[in-house]
């Protein structure tokens, strides 16, 4: 194990894994810390098509084709009493497709991939904690199954640990979960279900439930399709306690939805199933001196968007551009923070209103499930919107006037569709329109914007 390094990542999940190729690749000695062994079991197996542009960035485009996953071309929803698919061949999307993965051989290439590009990977090594220099951040306790322990000492530190948090949560404590969102999943695998009636070819469904809660059903391809149940905690602990199983209760959610019954009528669940809970939370800082911190290590988002994935890789890129500018002094150090900590943290927030407004849409908002979506009033406080964050939400042109409602007017503008776009879902207003990569002086922030040619960094707009 190295003493020294220039950046040490904890973590090699997708974020972990993007900021350790990207860094490796200009040169920087990069050490990457994993405290399992690869493969290893994740969910979260819907990616969307604004991650391609990413995979192109860090050169993984060519690894993720190859593999064989299930080719996403879209979405079928069976929501509030409507049905209808979404394609992402249409106008203005960043791709035509994405892919349905399994995670423990996605993650698998995206750390092979990193390793390739000259990042020191070590699994089986769990950080302990993160010691400080005055203010900054400046080296790790680290130890391994076998026995052996150590300290590594670094010019950055990126936590990419995960909703363990190594540094975010267990040392800084500034992790706020809303009030929002704070649901349980249930899922487990399913063998011998047919593709989706009437869904573009590998779609991800989606189908509410009339009392409240939903389902996700993804196509993989080992031939089992992922299926689970969102619901909020006091649904889930009273069903569980009226059922006397979690899997009763998930068996019981299945037969109140029709289209479901009919897909599953000759297939099998395969697998245990599984539980999290709590899906909605942020850090107070992103950053600071000496430390980033990246995809759920940060901040972690209900499922019902598939935007989890996204946001690690996306973060990750964020942070590799961010350090190697610090590191060539092209921009100091505070700077580079404000622009990943506000760059970063609008992604998330826009996301979350993205999420809450598709809750709210349709038939049954009147019932508990529908009501714990809402955005509470301490939600929305803490959300720190901009103009320029705001101005992105087609149709708000100017806000000085709405600044004391502003969460409010964004809401319903969200809710109303684009011009040439159905009602149904969010009417055109997607995670596309909202992940935009701010590679623009337009899009500057803090007075800086994210340059990818010949390698990701940071440009001052002026």
């Amino acid at each position: 194990m190295p003493e020294t390094t220039d950046v040490l990542v904890i973590g090699g999940g997708p974020a972990g894994s993007t900021a350790a190729a990207l860094l490796a690749r200009q040169g920087l000695h990069v050490t990457l810390l994993e405290r399992e062994h690869f493969p290893r079991y994740h969910v979260g197996e819907s990616l969307l098509p604004s991650l391609l542009p990413l995979l192109d960035v860090m050169g993984a485009r060519q690894l993720v084709e190859g593999h064989g996953f299930v080719r996403k071309t879209g979405a079928f929803y069976g929501w509030g009493g409507e049905e209808w698919s979404l394609g992402f061949d249409e106008p203005g999307r960043p791709s035509a497709y994405s892919f349905q993965v399994v995670r423990s051989e996605f993650d698998h290439l995206l750390l092979q991939h990193a390793r390739r590009q000259g990042a020191d990977v070590r699994e089986g090594v769990t950080v302990g904690r993160i010691e400080w220099d005055g203010e900054r951040a400046a080296t790790a306790t680290w130890s391994t199954g076998t026995g052996q322990h150590g300290t590594t000492a670094f010019k950055h530190v990126i936590d990419a640990s995960g909703r363990a948090g190594v540094l975010s949560a267990r040392q800084l404590r500034h992790r706020r979960f809303h009030d929002v969102f704070r649901n349980v999943a249930a899922w487990g695998y399913w063998r011998d279900a047919p593709p989706l009636p009437g869904a573009p070819a590998g779609a991800i469904g989606v189908f509410s439930l009339p009392d409240g809660g939903w389902f996700w059903a993804i196509p993989l391809h080992d031939d089992t399709l992922s299926l689970g149940l969102v619901t909020d905690k006091r649904s889930f602990n009273e069903a569980r306690q009226r059922t006397g199983s979690v899997e009763a209760l998930y068996r019981q959610a299945l037969d109140r939805c029709p289209a479901l019954v009919r897909l599953l009528e000759n297939a099998r669940l395969t697998s245990k199933l599984k539980v999290e809970s709590d899906y909605s939370y942020v850090s107070d800082q992103f950053c600071g001196p000496g430390y980033f911190l990246a995809g759920d290590a940060a901040c972690f988002l209900d499922p019902l968007l598939s935007t989890g994935v996204h946001l690690a890789m996306y973060s990750g890129l964020l942070a590799s551009a961010s350090i190697t500018s610090i590191t060539q002094s092209d921009v100091d150090e505070p700077a580079a923070r404000r622009f990943y900590d506000t760059t970063y943290r609008h992604a998330y927030e826009r996301l979350l209103l993205l999420v809450s407004a598709f809750y709210r849409i349709h038939d049954g908002r009147n019932a508990y499930f529908h009501k714990a979506q809402t955005l509470s009033h301490r939600d929305q406080s803490d959300l720190r919107l901009h103009e320029s964050f705001l101005n992105i939400i087609t149709g708000v042109d100017d806000l000085h006037d709405a600044q004391q409602d502003a969460v409010a007017l964004v809401q319903r503008r969200l809710t109303e569709p684009l011009n040439g776009h159905r009602t149904q879902g969010l009417g055109g207003h997607g995670t596309s329109h909202m992940l935009h990569l701010p590679t623009d002086p337009a899009h500057a922030t803090a007075g800086l914007y994210l340059g990818l040619d010949p390698h990701p960094r940071l440009l001052h707009a002026t």
